[in-house]
């Protein structure tokens, strides 16, 4: 031993340690000894303490479903210090002398929170599996700042993801809390309640919605105090809201003889509404919460009583008891030198400190530290100490405090002397989500060494230095420019700690600018990040330069030749254009990347150093006042988006509809009937569930090939493993090993793999951690065979799957010779993932007899989940009951795929005899689920010089993936939607199927419909650029005209889509506007706005005829309750909630007395999949139906009894033994199309709507921002008017990021590179249109609609209008191609990346960038699109 190590071991030794951690949850104390060195809070939450409201979405920390607050006492700051922090990343043992609150610990759906109630009756829980992470975000932010602004509100949301709402009535109930929200005319009184009166018009009765802004609240319009009418709103125009978007002409003083002006009582719907919930706001008290216990002051300041009383603070030292720990020995430290003693003891030892990137590389590549210690608590690593030139900031401040830090030092200092912190602050705004930098540390950010790392470009360009100290006194510093020695490898040695970080003053004339880029503007890893500085001196000439790129070699790297080009010559001006042309070609030689550099994006990588560098060149001209600078643009090169320049818009949203009158309940826009307990934690999901007795895990084997023979299964070393029980292949299954429609996927594979991640066998354990350390110990060996993956090359190679599906008019060919103009083309759209927040689930009990077994499930189709788990068992369907409660999302990819993990839970009990969970985790389920089918239509197309379409023949591939899964069905919606709203002339559209080695494709919203269209879409805008027009112009010449049919002979009637195009094209100032854009383009070089209008004609109804049916079964109680049965699933669409609107209108009792429980196949049998947007249409009936029974069973006794109640009057039909119970059937009448013979009618109605999308593009780095969105949809009579505007919102927010942020990609050798939220983007709070507007069409007959009260599926039909912003953006890169003189015809595909959009916009920078022919051949790309 040497000497040294004696030295801290003796240190060690004499300092007193613990092995327990004490800290509260939800105000009650905790203590536990020695605690799991494996488990993370958010698992001791959940399987300890019982706790499930906090989720598990993804598990690395990039979703936010798992947000707590933790709560402590910062002795350095000395005050407590409320985080939001993500559980599932979150080691237990850092929770020591914390205080814990869960969403549990908030409130209940009798008596919720503030912040609860709001969001559940604001309709900002649509699922409910992310509202506990958001009622947790902004909690946290009430308990900071209890008065905080709107921007402040939305801005604690960055770090948490939703795929239901689309976000903005998340955002508009959480700025109820805001400031500003009580000055439109909203007050708050004594007791806590609201009332809403005009501000500034007081006696005039005239009353807005509570929200700012609210039209009716606009002061004096037409000489009136307020004529609150929504015609004289920003969205233009003039005359009575009769004539508004809310469909109809006439004044409202006539509608039904209703006396009355709008002007006095709310026209629009949605306000009245809004105003009624806000009446019903509990009073935020920000005295009431619950308190920071004052023994955990003590406990942190180290005051306990020393009695013995009193637990007291001490280093704890952690042994773990178990050999297959993956932490065996923790230590938590409280001094410097008690942290340097235990380094040189343990030089191997990882250090955590937010665990955020140690928890994800031990998640997702399961890597192992056996010797961990947390540098957290540490205090003197959290000091700022203030010098003459630095500033030297702890190692292990957190980030969120760094950036109020660096803020403090800006406003104390002033900005010529706090260049590098403002740009570190820059970048510190886009770090991550605040769940992360809550936790993160400076420290963390340098050790971790990443090449894409936020703050290490910054630093090294700023001339920051590194404090490194180790045992014994040695300290030493090592400059940011030489602390990276290779990927992931620093020069920190084994027994060093980083102990802080130096960041100097900025110098008279230096300047200085961070950039970042990434596939999302929030939330997300950079792409490309950068510092830059340079010194110029009194004369304007170069004295020094720093410029520092991450994303651009394997560690953050100082781009040298641009230095010294800056300082050639001895120093040229800065202001010199030769300068920028050097630096610009110096960039590009330098940080030149290979075609297939680990991460891909060669080009466009290569494209943003320079942009970046164009950038800062250009801004520094403009703090100086040059003359270079207005020649560039300069001023459009900021953002504004930084930490010093809050200029991010404020999202704003409008929802119009008419009230209902002249129904009870149907129509009425109510809540959620699950809200209050989703956004209180009490619902409960599959995983929610309490473990049963005996309950085991199950964990699934992947193929390691995407296409290759099975040689041999050793699962021997799995079985070896403590707590496994059984290892399941394809010989342990007892009854069928084949299933789907078309019988072409085995339940587990006997002979062939068939993509990267397929199942190969199931590990089935005492506990989830020993199945999925199981799964890795199951040998498989394997005959690797060639693969293909996308769908260009299974056409190339014919590997397709033998269905055909053709629409044919007219004759094309001659058409097509006639047609004045031919062009002929391709169009591609790609895949997404449906991420849903809760991932796949299944739990299958045995019930111990006859078979029976219960299959809980989170799925949308029961049936199939109870027909396919009773056949791979070999037992009767009538045996296997399957249960589904609530789905945390679905949008079609629990239709089908989630048949195969309940089969697998089902075959676990069976052969265990016990209850077996499968819970897949985030990147398991992506890489086994299937996802949206990407579409590739190659096509040629005839039309005059105006546009008018003459002929179209289109071929239509879709990727289906290794097996047929329900691919058949989305080609023949693909196909039958090709035409969109558009008469096509001749046609001909031939659909088939690629069969590639990826994950068998599924449904997803929209089924096919959406790809169809987008292909026709896209092509149209080409037709449009080669007449010289817009596409806008040519969607309205070619627009069907009611009485038309369409390519396959279906007549359109109720055909609403011209009116609502002209309809929003003025209520949205498309013309003034699109002169607007036009002008701003002209104006503007470097940022683009488009502007873009879109139709959607979408058929609702199974496209196969037999499950166009649905069952009902209700029973009516003597209390007078109703509880409902239906073959719905409820999957945060409000199906139950509408079901139960139905069933009280129909029955005549208040809505509060009926009861949707759940679907289960022993209630509700035979039912179809919760699909298509037809299950309101289905079961909506079917439940009418068994009511309309029930009423008529009890009408004599009503009449008998006028003024009983129902309860009364259900008792006396019961003593008369009438049945009280009633099932309900529906069929849907008339259709069923032959696609051989082409005749039928194959959807029963259309669903219509049209959006306008106005967005801003940064040419120079692909970056934007969805300026407004107006949307008017066709919903027929809604049955809730409130969730369908949710409906069709979120489901515009999952088109946007289809065809913008949401880019699924594979590496070539077969398996998926985008696995979970580190690399797949969905759109963000902050992605959603800053101006979002959204109304129903009102008051049309609708005559030939003969649904349930004339109702229309809303589920899916809105998707495609999100693609409206796809468009937008197409716009705005033909206006910047122009400007740059690119003459060549645009070809984009979707989705439009950041990457996508900025190569398109080509200039000389990109024309740098791009990457000769001949230097791609031969290279393999990083990932690709299939």
């Amino acid at each position: 031993m040497s000497a040294t190590t004696a030295d801290t071991t003796n240190q060690m030794q004499q300092e007193e340690t613990s092995s327990q951690i004490l800290f509260y949850l939800n105000g009650s104390r905790v203590v536990i000894e020695e605690p799991d060195l494996d488990q993370t809070l958010l698992q001791y939450l959940r399987t300890t303490a019982g706790l499930t409201g906090t989720k598990l979405g993804c598990g690395e920390g990039g979703c936010g479903a798992c947000t707590v607050m933790i709560s402590r006492y910062d002795t350095v700051e000395q005050r407590i210090v409320h985080a939001s922090v993500n559980a599932c990343l979150c080691p237990l043992y850092t929770v020591d002398g914390k205080h814990v609150i869960t969403v549990e610990g908030l409130g209940t759906a009798k008596n919720p929170h503030a912040v609860q109630q709001r969001i559940a009756l604001l309709h900002g829980s649509q699922c409910g599996f992310c509202t506990p992470g958001f009622v947790m975000s902004l909690y946290t932010l009430l308990r900071n700042n209890p008065n905080p602004t709107e921007h402040e509100v939305e801005e604690c949301f960055d770090g948490n993801l939703c795929r239901c709402t689309g976000y903005r009535p998340i955002l508009d109930a959480a700025k109820t809390f805001a400031e500003q929200a009580w000055k439109a005319g909203t007050t708050v009184n004594a007791d806590g309640t609201a009332t809403v009166r005009a501000a500034g018009a007081a006696g005039s009765g005239a009353e807005g919605c509570g929200i700012e802004g609210c039209c009716r609240l606009g002061g004096d319009k037409k000489g009136e105090a307020n004529s609150g009418c929504c015609r004289e709103s920003e969205a233009g125009g003039s005359g009575c809201c009769r004539e508004s978007e809310a469909g109809g002409s006439g004044c409202c003083r006539e509608k039904n003889g209703e006396d009355g002006c709008c002007k006095k009582t709310p026209a629009n719907g949605a306000d009245a509404e809004t105003q009624s919930v806000i009446a019903q706001f509990k009073k935020y008290d920000a005295g009431s919460e619950l308190i920071f216990p004052p023994f955990l002051i003590r406990y942190a300041k180290g005051t306990t009583a020393l009695d013995g009383s009193e637990p007291q603070r001490r280093m704890l030292a952690i042994a773990s008891g178990s050999s297959e720990a993956w932490c065996r020995q923790f230590f938590r430290p409280l001094t410097l030198d008690a942290l340097l003693a235990l380094v040189a003891a343990h030089p191997g030892a990882k250090l955590v400190a937010g665990n955020s990137e140690v928890g994800v590389e031990m998640r997702l590549k399961r890597s192992r530290f056996p010797v961990q210690i947390f540098v957290n608590d540490v205090a003197e690593l959290q000091h700022v100490r203030e010098a003459a030139d630095e500033v030297v900031f702890g190692a292990n401040i957190t980030l969120e405090r760094f950036g109020r830090e660096l803020a403090a030092l800006e406003a104390a200092h002033g900005s010529e002397r706090t260049q590098a912190f403002a740009a570190l602050r820059d970048n510190l705004r886009f770090f991550a989500g605040r769940q992360i930098r809550n936790v993160a540390t400076l420290a963390g950010n340098i050790a971790t060494a990443s090449p894409i790392s936020d703050l290490s470009p910054v630093l090294m360009a700023a001339g920051a230095a590194v404090e490194l100290a180790a045992a014994g006194g040695r300290r030493r510093r090592v400059a940011m420019a030489d602390m990276f020695t290779g990927y992931r490898r620093t020069a920190l040695r084994a027994d060093e700690v980083i102990v802080g970080v130096a960041v100097p003053f900025s110098r008279p004339g230096e300047r200085m600018r961070a950039f970042k880029q990434a596939k999302r503007r929030d939330d997300d890893i950079a792409i490309v990040t950068c510092g830059l500085r340079v010194r110029v001196d009194a004369q304007g000439r170069v004295a020094d330069a720093a410029f520092a790129f991450g994303g651009m070699a394997p560690t953050t790297v100082l781009a040298r030749r641009a230095m010294a080009a800056a300082t050639a010559d001895g120093g040229a001006a800065w202001g010199d254009r030769a300068v920028l042309a050097r630096l610009l070609d110096a960039v590009q030689a330098e940080l030149r990347l290979d075609y297939g550099v680990p991460g891909g994006m060669a080009e466009y990588r290569a494209a943003l150093a320079g942009s970046f560098m164009l950038k800062f060149w250009a801004l520094t001209q403009a703090d100086a006042a040059a003359p270079a600078a207005a020649g560039l643009h300069a001023a459009e090169m900021d953002d504004g988006l930084g930490a010093a320049h809050e200029g991010r818009a404020v999202c704003r949203g409008r929802q119009a509809y008419a009230s209902v009158r002249e129904r009870a309940v149907v129509g009425r826009g109510v809540a959620h009937a699950s809200a209050l307990q989703q956004a209180t934690g009490e619902a409960r999901y599959v995983d929610d569930m309490p473990p049963t007795r005996g309950e085991l895990h199950m964990a699934l084997v992947p193929a390691a090939h995407a296409h290759a023979r099975i040689l041999g299964i050793d699962a021997s070393d799995a079985l070896a493993m403590p707590g496994v029980v059984r290892v399941l292949t394809a010989a342990d299954v007892p009854g069928e090993n084949v299933w789907n429609i078309f019988a072409d996927e085995e339940v587990l594979p006997t002979t062939h793999v068939h993509y990267a991640g397929q199942p190969v066998a199931l590990v089935v354990a005492a506990s989830r951690r020993a199945a999925q350390d199981a799964a890795q110990a199951v040998h498989v060996t394997y005959e690797a065979l060639p693969a293909v993956l996308t769908v260009r090359d299974a056409v190339a190679q014919g590997a397709l799957f033998g269905e055909e599906r053709a629409l044919r008019r007219g004759d094309v060919d001659a058409a097509l010779a006639a047609a004045p103009h031919v062009l002929a083309g391709e169009s591609y759209c790609g895949a997404q993932e449906h991420f849903y927040l809760e991932p796949m689930g299944a739990l299958a009990v045995p019930r111990g007899e006859a078979d029976e077994l219960d299959v809980y499930a989170s799925t949308q189709n029961p049936t199939e989940t109870q027909m396919v788990c009773a056949a791979a068992l070999g037992v009767a369907a009538s045996r296997v009951v399957c249960r589904v409660k609530r789905l945390g999302g679905g949008f079609g990819g629990k239709e089908s795929r989630s048949v195969l993990l309940a089969a697998f839970a089902a075959l676990g009990a069976h052969h265990t005899r016990a209850p077996v969970r499968a819970v897949l985790d985030r990147d398991d389920d992506m890489r086994t689920s299937g996802q949206r089918h990407p579409f590739l239509a190659r096509w040629t197309v005839g039309f005059d010089g105006a546009g008018r379409l003459l002929a179209l023949r289109m071929h239509v591939f879709s990727n289906g993936g290794f097996s047929h899964d329900l691919s058949v069905g989305v080609l023949e919606r693909a196909v039958s939607h090709v035409d969109n709203c558009y008469r096509l002339g001749a046609c001909e559209i031939v659909g088939r199927i690629a069969r590639t080695n990826t994950q068998s494709n599924t449904a997803f919203r929209g089924f096919g419909g959406c790809q169809g269209m987008f292909l026709l879409e896209s092509m149209l805008c080409e037709v449009a650029a080669a007449v010289g027009r817009t596409p806008e112009a040519l969607r309205r010449l070619n627009m069907y005209r009611a009485g038309d049919t369409t390519p396959f002979g279906q007549r359109l009637d109720d055909w609403n889509v011209p009116l609502m195009w002209d309809r929003l094209a003025a209520s949205a100032d498309f013309a003034p506007r699109r002169a607007a854009v036009d002008a701003y383009n002209a104006r503007s070089r470097h940022r683009k706005r488009g502007l873009a209008m879109l139709p959607t004609k979408f058929g609702i109804s199974f496209g196969v005829k037999f499950l166009n049916q649905g069952m009902a079964l209700v029973h009516v109680y003597t209390d007078g309750s109703v509880l409902v049965a239906h073959g719905g699933t409820e999957m945060g669409q409000g199906l139950h909630t509408k079901m139960a609107q139905v069933a009280a209108e129909t029955l005549r009792v208040p809505l509060a007395a009926v009861f949707v429980s759940e679907t289960a196949t022993n209630t509700a049998a035979n039912t179809s999949p919760t699909a298509a947007s037809a299950s309101s249409d289905l079961n909506g009936f079917a439940v009418h139906n068994a009511c309309a029974a029930l009423a008529e069973r009890l009408r004599p006794y009503r009449e008998r009894m006028p003024d009983a109640s129902f309860a009364r009057v259900a008792r006396a039909a019961y003593l008369d033994r009438v049945s009280l119970t009633a099932a309900g059937h529906y069929a849907t009448p008339d259709i069923g199309f032959d696609w051989q013979a082409g005749t039928g009618q194959l959807y029963f109605y259309f669903t219509q709507g049209v959006a306008v999308a106005e967005v801003e593009l940064d040419t120079l780095t692909g970056a934007h921002t969805t300026r407004r969105v107006d949307i008017l949809m066709d919903v027929g009579r809604s049955l809730n008017k409130a969730l369908d505007i949710g409906q069709i919102e979120g489901a515009f927010a999952q088109g946007q990021g289809w065809t913008t942020t949401e880019e699924f990609l594979y590496f070539p050798r077969g398996p998926l590179f985008t696995q979970g939220p580190g690399n797949y983007k969905i759109p963000s709070a902050m992605d959603i249109p800053r101006d979002f507007r959204v109304a129903l069409l009102e008051g049309l007959p609708y005559e030939g609609l003969k649904t349930i009260y004339s109702s229309k599926g809303v589920g899916e039909p809105p998707l495609f209008l999100g693609a409206s912003v796809f468009f937008a953006l197409r716009d705005a890169v033909v206006a910047a191609r122009k400007q740059e003189g690119v003459d060549a015809p645009l070809h984009m595909e979707s989705p439009a990346t950041p990457e996508i959009l900025r190569m398109a916009c080509v200039d000389q920078i990109v024309d740098r960038a791009t990457i000769p022919a001949a230097e791609k051949e031969g290279k393999v790309p990083f990932a690709v699109r299939i």
